[in-house]
């Protein structure tokens, strides 16, 4: 197992009393680990964890390792907005048994690139597993940067990172220079093709929660066989589907409504989060479900 293929962040199931549906949560993250994919995530953005409480988090890692755990590679999202709240949630994490982390800066703190460095440091000296960064400086506030990037990689357990700031230069940056010491990841679903030409051979894709075939197939016509042609033409097919989660401003609502297309309702996102509007629910029903048949 590793962080190359597709991951899924996993979205938290509630039930219509806005607790979590731990069963059901249980039930996808077996589901999805028989559908080609390489990993699942839990406790990400798209798990919404910024609206879970510590105890709710830590008992969704044992929720999903109890279910999926020896099935594929399990990820645990770790983000705080201090140090030690994320070493505690790693703690559990490891306890649980999850096989990886995922870790962001913290976000609102702002903290700089020096205490940046020191936190995630401090991660690795007390958790020692292996690591998949998360730069996402829109939502953190803090870019990670090349020289925080570097004196990290001069450790085992720092393997990869999820590129989600939307900067294709950027891309090419981490693409050209810090290609042989990283797997790359794609975090931004709709350039997934762009990682893919410049060599990335992972993607934590949170629309593989309901569309996992075609997203292994993309990447796998990409990475696997070179043939960019099919790419294109699955991307072309996907694309209209990544641009609203990512660009409309309700990528939540809209992964959870696509989990309720392809048959499991997962609830409504947790408040201030809302739902999405009829008009809204129709126009994206046409676009996903040409792809789960062709998922199917």
């Amino acid at each position: 197992m590793s962080f190359e293929g597709v991951h899924a962040p996993l979205v938290t199931p509630f039930k219509a009393d806005g607790e979590i549906d731990h069963e059901l949560l249980g039930k996808h993250a077996v589901d999805l680990a028989g559908r080609g994919l390489s990993g699942l995530g839990v406790g990400g953005t798209t798990g919404e964890y910024y609206a879970l409480s510590f105890d709710e988090r830590v008992a969704t890692f044992h929720s999903v390792a109890q279910a999926a755990g020896g099935k594929t590679l399990l990820t645990a999202g770790i983000n705080a907005t201090t140090t030690r709240e994320v070493l505690r949630l790693g703690q559990e994490a490891k306890k649980a048994g999850l096989d990886a982390l995922l870790l962001a800066a913290p976000y609102y703190a702002q903290p700089t690139q020096d205490e940046l460095l020191q936190h995630m440091l401090a991660v690795d000296d007390s958790l020692d597993m292996p690591i998949m960064l998360y730069n996402f400086p829109a939502r953190t506030g803090t870019d990670i940067s090349d020289r925080v990037l570097e004196e990290l990689l001069e450790r085992p357990n720092f393997v990869a990172m999820k590129e989600s700031t939307g900067d294709i230069a950027h891309l090419h940056h981490l693409a050209t220079h810090f290609k042989s010491k990283l797997v790359l990841s794609c975090g931004m679903d709709d350039q997934a093709l762009e990682f893919f030409v410049w060599g990335a051979r992972s993607w934590v894709a949170g629309a593989a929660n309901f569309l996992p075939e075609v997203h292994v197939e993309l990447l796998e016509a990409c990475v696997k066989r070179g043939d960019f042609v099919a790419g294109r033409e699955l991307m072309t097919a996907l694309l209209p589907v990544l641009e609203l989660l990512e660009r409309s401003g309700k990528f939540i609502q809209y992964v959870r409504y696509g989990c309720e297309l392809a048959g499991t309702r997962v609830g409504d996102a947790r408040a201030p989060l809302g739902t999405l509007t009829d008009t809204e629910r129709r126009d994206f029903a046409k676009l996903v479900e040409p792809l789960l048949r062709k998922g199917r």
